[in-house]
């Protein structure tokens, strides 16, 4: 812990806290009420309005450096220079009369060769302590005082934008600029925001230097043989990849680079609804001293309710990747043997496992499908096709063929398998058929992963152009073909010709995609 001098960002007058121990941040933040402690001593806040992401408040500034690197839309929103630094200088101005500052010096990325160092300053302690528990923490403060930051982060929740005069669509804001190297989030407490700005921006910079950043989590045997797993909330990523058998890597954000998998965070952003110690043991057990909930609801005790959705269904735990008893550190393995991208199918449609060769894993890939259930949210009477740009489309500032191609490279050189994984629905759409089995899915991953499922016969599926294993150790070989497990055949085939045509549909907007991909999805009719 130790004072720096940021009169160099335009912060005057004051010095800020930096690199302060977790007991020293929790004292802070309980001295000016920005929450309380749970009964497991865990600091538990709320972040009122925004208790989630804000996609409509994130920008891009539009610049010399980005303007041919960014691939623009309702996702990467341009911003001009000149609003940008407007806005940076009432922020600055505004951090510089608060009564402390705190700052983190760390790194994002496990991996030495590749890490992006980092100053985030805050205005609130607790976000300060979720920083440090999200990102990689020097080990000594003077490594920490030798940090020279490739990107500097200034959180300021207490900033409101004013929409006619800042640029922006409401008081909040999440603008990143590749040129100054700095990111603004004003108006917004809710912590996510710091870390997925991070996140985009290192999907920005690595490709640039051959690393193929991933959304995905990502686990290792005792023999180091390493897995990834791509998929969308409710896919079962994390429950699938916290597997106690084998070493977590990380849990959201990795690097592939030329020496192999690297986490790019310190620690995990896990989710709290419906949380049970039988459930997830390991995050469960993390919510203790030190970490930081959001927007969980507590009795007068600080007894935490898990099921209470009160605030949001995105109730949130931020902890280090250390308090995971599996946890690899440092977070680091070798080249994946095996890639599994999860979906969630509640048409029933899908196989709960196909083989994907290198062009059909580069169209699901860039896909990234799930489907949203009947009742999730206001409106959905029936199961909706759900697709995010290789599985983490608000993060993704380059064009999608990009990316692409990075996994392409890779399943070429270190020649791993890649399966699609339907956690979904088995016998029938939402409603009719039944959830696959858990115990199910966990065969499917284990033989994945153990490189057993390579032994299996497959067959082809013409509508959704996959292979299908006949066999898959711990599964009954009629679960494995999705239209034996359907009483009416003729209504599978409609369904699953519908989920393909959506496929292709989708895919259109790849403009810019060769044609060896577009031709290795599924065939609409």
């Amino acid at each position: 812990m130790y004072e720096i001098d940021l009169s160099y960002l335009g912060i005057k007058g004051k010095k800020g806290l930096a690199n302060a121990t977790a007991p020293t941040l929790v004292k802070k933040a309980l001295a000016g009420e920005e929450g309380f402690l749970s009964n497991t001593g865990a600091f538990v806040v709320s972040t009122g309005k925004y208790t989630g992401r804000s996609p409509d408040d994130r920008f891009i500034v539009d610049d010399e450096v980005s303007h041919d690197m960014v691939e623009w839309g309702k996702i990467n929103m341009p911003i001009g220079e000149d609003k940008f630094e407007s806005l940076y200088n009432k922020m600055t101005d505004y951090v510089s009369k608060l009564d402390d500052i705190y700052v983190f010096n760390g790194f994002a990325g496990a991996d030495t060769q590749y890490q992006l160092p980092i100053r985030v300053i805050n205005e609130f302690a607790s976000q300060n302590l979720f920083v440090h528990n999200l990102f990689i923490d020097p080990k000594t403060d003077d490594e920490a005082k030798k940090i020279n930051p490739g990107f500097t982060i200034i959180a300021a929740p207490g900033y409101l934008c004013d929409p006619a005069v800042d640029g922006t669509h409401s008081e909040a804001a999440v603008i990143i600029s590749f040129k100054r190297k700095i990111v603004l989030i004003a108006g917004t407490r809710y912590c996510g925001e710091i870390k997925k700005s991070i996140f985009s921006v290192m999907n920005g910079l690595l490709p640039q230097q051959d690393v193929f950043p991933m959304h995905c989590s990502a686990n290792m045997d005792d023999d180091g043989r390493t897995a990834l797993f791509f998929g969308l909330s409710g896919t079962g990523k994390t429950t699938l990849s916290a597997d106690p058998n084998r070493g977590l890597i990380g849990d959201d954000e990795h690097g592939w680079s030329k020496n192999g998998i690297f986490n790019f965070e310190g620690g995990c952003f896990a989710k709290c609804i419906d949380l049970t110690e039988e459930s997830e043991p390991e995050i469960y057990r993390a919510i203790r001293f030190g970490s930081v909930v959001e927007n969980v609801v507590c009795d007068e005790n600080g007894v935490p309710d898990y099921a209470d959705s009160k605030y949001t269904e995105n109730t949130r735990v931020g902890y280090p990747l250390d308090y995971i008893p599996n946890a690899v550190i440092p977070s680091v393995g070798g080249h994946p043997k095996t890639v599994i991208f999860l979906t969630a199918d509640a048409f029933g449609a899908l196989p709960p496992v196909a083989k994907l060769n290198k062009y059909q894993a580069m169209y699901h890939f860039v896909s990234g499908y799930t489907s949203k259930l009947a009742g999730t949210e206001r409106g959905i009477t029936e199961p909706q096709t759900t697709f995010s740009t290789c599985f983490g489309a608000p993060f993704l500032p380059l064009p999608a063929a990009r990316y692409a191609e990075l996994l392409g490279e890779r399943i070429d050189t270190y020649n791993c398998n890649v399966y699609l994984v339907n956690t979904g629905w088995s016998g029938g759409a939402y409603g009719v058929g039944k959830r696959m089995k858990l115990a199910y899915t966990r065969a499917i991953v284990a033989a994945a992963t153990s490189g057993e499922l390579e032994n299996a016969e497959f067959i082809h599926d013409d509508i959704f152009n996959v292979e299908i294993p006949t066999s898959c150790p711990g599964v009954p070989s009629d679960v494995l073909i999705a239209r034996n497990t359907w009483k009416d055949k003729a209504d599978y085939d409609r369904v699953a010709q519908n989920l393909a045509n959506h496929f292709v549909d989708n895919f259109k907007k790849y403009t810019n995609m060769p044609q060896n991909i577009i031709d290795a999805g599924p065939q609409a009719k």
